[in-house]
């Protein structure tokens, strides 16, 4: 029995009664009665994506449900796969935010926020299933509109609420009006909208008409998925959004955008050519490095998650443009390679950054801070979290044994071995790519490091941190769901060989199976490579036992001393304004990457009314502004504004000249079209 049309009715069903509780149950039960009908949303949206990857297909037509075009759904192993990532983490995100917004804290447990809420839900899980052009684009709007509300919850509380949902609007609908150009010129051209249609009109689009198309589509897709220099909303809407909508933006909807640009690019317009996927790996290696360079920087945890979301984004992005890569110089082995280790790093990314993301909110909700230079000591006050954020960090520093670890070692093998590819592109791009992956690894190590030492391990430097208690069951509960993800995927990802098998064969990657091994192991097909990732768990955790033990063992053979304590020069002991602090920490790294990250500093000195020459206080400023944002959004923002201003005086006041405007308006659009077309 095809079980994916009756769990994604049973999801919409459970969406629509989410959306009813929001809206009508009391403030004392409305939590609960929501976050039950918005996991069963997500429990629903992971069995039919897992049916899917099973091999299950499905589509169903309803003609009469959207004006003129209808609604067109279909389900394969690759949006199947999409699917269940949303899902399982909707429904563990679901389980946290009944505790998350239980007490009514930061402005999440309003009607309207807790309605929205299964709304979204529902679209993570419906969009990767549209089979045609207006289906996509209007659960691509709705899903868009509903994360800006979610991410709006606490408007009324702080001023930067409104301003990053200003910056997350305009930025999310560039992209849905790059994501509109190229898909109606898409469909204009293949003469219909449905997938199918897309599918076999492709083949016969000139050159230039489907270079324009990808472009288009991939740099609204790529804006989703926070590439740079399209990236400017994210550090912005994730921290200031409810901790457990962050979860679900940064682990569940930016995949999205990866989704685009693999549906449209392999499967609908079948390949192309090399440079537009060399184009995607150079969008993706700059997104890796500069976003892991901005992660450092910051001191602010969500902020620092938000830059880290982008980095793991462009690692997908140079997957999938390197599979691209080997697609267009005919090797479809390595291609498909390429696509699964990227698409498994998708995977691993949405377990461990949910978790790190609930870990954030956790800390938030007993603080009542972001800033890791006020944090501190929430190891012994909060030690669950604390260890459910190791393991997450774990996972984003792809070191053994994180779940990040085995992603990054599959993309890894794709890149070294792609160099048998012949072409000088080939020579040149892919060890500049393996560079960026080995850097954006060591610097995600330092990030994390920072963020669990300064943030965790430190002693606390306020009153809010020493008062920090742990989290309700809740929030544990859902947090614990997504831990045990991040351990699965560590120790046996190979059950999930077949499935993306699949998913890269129904992405027009036909050809031999890039993955096997079954559950303890992973073996590479098409080049010599295999890894046990719970052998090596097993090796890492015995030699640090030895390593732990065996000097215990030894000193207790020795006789004990009486211990005196150290002369401190009189210091006495070491205070919390004596730590590192999380911009202490990052200076260093500051320093040896100067240049690009082009810091501000200034020195306001303020002499003694009496006297020039004597100095009264001297204030010292250094910051690090986002510099693609500083140097590209804000002169091109100033410069709308002077436009802005100087279109002012065409609004004379006259009805006959705004027809004049009108007329010849339509006669240069007309125009226009005569010659385009």
């Amino acid at each position: 029995m095809n079980v994916i049309g009756p769990a994604l009715g049973a999801a919409s069903a459970l969406a629509g009664a989410g959306v009813a509780a929001g809206m009508l149950v009391p403030a004392w039960g409305r939590s609960a009665a929501v976050g039950a009908c918005t996991a069963g949303t997500g429990g629903a949206g992971l069995v039919a994506g897992v049916a899917a990857l099973g091999g299950a297909r499905w589509s169903i037509g309803l003609p009469g449900l959207l004006p003129l075009a209808g609604v067109r759904l279909a389900v394969d192993p690759l949006s199947g796969l999409f699917m269940a990532v949303a899902g399982a983490v909707a429904a563990a995100v679901a389980v946290y935010g009944i505790g998350y917004t239980g007490r009514g804290a930061h402005g999440a447990s309003s009607r309207g926020a807790q309605a929205v809420l299964p709304l979204f839900a529902l679209t993570l899980v419906l969009v990767p299933a549209a089979a045609s052009v207006s289906t996509f684009l209007v659960l691509w709007e709705v899903m868009a509109l509903a994360s800006l509300l979610l991410v709006l919850s606490e408007h009324r509380e702080r001023a930067e609420v409104r301003r990053a949902g200003l910056w997350y609007a305009v930025m999310t609908h560039l992209g849905l009006v790059l994501l509109l150009a190229g898909l109606a010129l898409f469909a204009a051209r293949a003469g219909g909208q449905s997938f199918a249609a897309l599918r076999a009109g492709a083949a016969g689009m000139s050159a230039w008409i489907r270079a324009v198309v990808f472009v288009t589509v991939a740099a609204g897709f790529a804006s989703k998925a926070g590439g740079v220099p399209l990236h400017a909303w994210l550090p912005r809407a994730h921290p200031e959004a409810p901790s457990h909508v962050s979860a679900l933006m940064s682990a569940a909807m930016v995949n999205l955008g990866i989704y685009g640009i693999v549906r449209v690019g392999f499967d609908l317009l079948g390949g192309g050519p090399m440079w537009w996927w060399l184009g995607l790996i150079a969008v993706g290696a700059v997104s890796a490095v500069y976003g892991i360079l901005q992660a450092a920087m910051a001191s602010d945890l969500k902020r620092l998650l938000a830059y880290s979301t982008s980095e793991n984004m462009g690692l997908v992005l140079v997957g999938v443009g390197a599979a691209g890569l080997f697609a267009a110089s005919g090797n479809g082995p390595l291609a498909a390679l390429a696509l699964v280790a990227a698409l498994l790093h998708m995977i691993n990314h949405a377990a461990f950054k949910a978790l790190l993301f609930c870990a954030a909110g956790s800390v938030l909700r007993a603080t009542g801070l972001r800033d890791l230079d006020r944090l501190g000591g929430l190891r012994q006050r909060m030690p669950v979290t604390a260890g459910l954020f190791a393991l997450g960090a774990l996972g984003a520093v792809a070191l053994p044994p994180g779940n990040g670890f085995i992603s990054e070692w599959l993309l890894l093998q794709s890149l070294i071995h792609g160099l048998v590819v012949p072409g000088v592109a080939t020579a040149i791009v892919l060890p500049l790519a393996v560079a960026v992956i080995a850097l954006s690894a060591g610097l995600a190590a330092a990030v994390f490091v920072k963020a669990l030492g300064v943030g965790f391990s430190a002693r606390p430097r306020s009153k809010q941190a020493e008062r920090a208690a742990e989290s309700p069951p809740a929030m544990l509960a859902g947090m614990g769901l997504l831990a045990a993800c991040c351990a699965g995927l560590a120790l046996v990802p190979g059950v999930l060989g077949s499935g993306l098998d699949r998913a890269a064969s129904a992405a027009g990657l036909t050809g031999a199976k890039a993955l096997s091994g079954g559950g303890l192991q992973v073996r590479l097909q098409q080049v010599p490579a295999s890894l046990a990732p719970l052998w090596v768990v097993i090796a890492l955790t015995a030699a640090l036992a030895v390593a732990a033990g065996l000097p215990r063992l030894i000193g207790r053979r020795r006789r004990r001393r009486k211990n005196a304590r150290l002369w401190d020069c009189g210091g006495g002991a070491p205070t919390p304004r004596m730590a590192y602090t999380a911009t202490s920490f990052a200076e260093p790294l500051q320093r040896v990457f100067d240049d690009v990250l082009a810091p501000e500093q200034d020195v306001n000195v303020t002499p003694v009314r009496e006297s020039a020459y004597l100095v009264e206080r001297v204030r010292y400023q250094r910051r690090v502004p986002d510099r693609i944002e500083h140097r590209l959004y804000e002169p091109m923002l100033a410069a709308l504004a002077r436009l802005g201003g100087a279109a002012r005086r065409l609004a004379g006041g006259s009805v006959h000249l705004y027809l004049g405007y009108g007329f010849f308006g339509l006669v240069a659009l007309l125009l226009v079209l005569a010659v385009g077309w």
